[in-house]
């Protein structure tokens, strides 16, 4: 015999639970095997019953539905949790699926939806509706390019001007300088100065704080003075 799903429902609406629990009902295969009305009696029954799947609302008294899907999910990644929700902005969606859930439902669409859903996480798929998946996608297609670090050495530097850097910050003089990169003290000088002026510094200090900040200190190809 086909074991059932064991399902706990937490809501705080009386009503609410009771339609969905009958809605359930018409699924031999899924059985409600308890209900809770606030987040902290949610998780006392989720111990308690180890459910395989939970349907959460985010707005509960006591702890909230986001609070309550991380402790689930850090107590027992097996179980599955979908989200059953009056939100429907991209940000809650985001929040939700970055805790753990396993699929986000509002709850205007749950007697259409809900048994979609439940059959999509239960195979270990991600559920969203049609229309929240569309709307992800357009928001994340519409979000500007992240803008280049005008001052990020790889973008601002010459090569030869992050290599005398390096050997600056590591404490070695425009001679010693000159003799590892077999180039003259005046040249390095030169490199030493276009450098400062490029990042628009005027002192050393200025250059170890840059060389800390973009892991330049982190490079094996110069090893430190001595």
């Amino acid at each position: 015999m086909k074991t059932k799903v064991r399902i706990l429902l937490a809501d705080d609406h009386k009503l609410l639970r009771a339609g969905l629990k009958l809605l359930l009902q018409g699924r031999k295969d899924l059985e409600v095997v308890a209900e809770a009305e606030d987040g902290i009696q949610t998780l006392e029954l989720f111990d308690a019953f180890q459910p395989d799947l939970v349907l959460l609302d985010l707005s509960m008294p006591g702890l909230n539905g986001l609070d309550c899907l991380k402790e689930i999910k850090s107590r027992n990644l097996k179980t599955k949790v979908l989200v059953l929700t009056m939100h429907e902005d991209e940000n809650h969606i985001r929040l939700v699926m970055q805790a753990g859930a396993a699929g986000y439902i509002k709850k205007s669409a749950a007697d259409i939806e809900l048994f979609t859903a439940i059959d999509t996480v239960l195979r270990n798929k991600i559920y969203l509706s049609s229309q929240d998946s569309d709307m992800l996608l357009q928001n994340l297609l519409q979000k500007e390019e992240p803008k280049a670090d005008p001052k990020a050495p790889y973008t601002i530097l010459s090569p030869r001007e992050r290599e005398v850097l390096r050997y600056m910050v590591r404490g070695y003089s425009m001679t010693e300088i000159g003799e590892k990169l077999k180039l003259s003290i005046k040249t390095v000088d030169t490199y030493k100065v276009r450098l400062m002026e490029k990042l628009e510094f005027t002192k050393k200090s200025e250059l170890v704080t840059y060389a800390l900040k973009y892991g330049l200190l982190k490079d094996s190809d110069v090893k430190a003075g001595k």
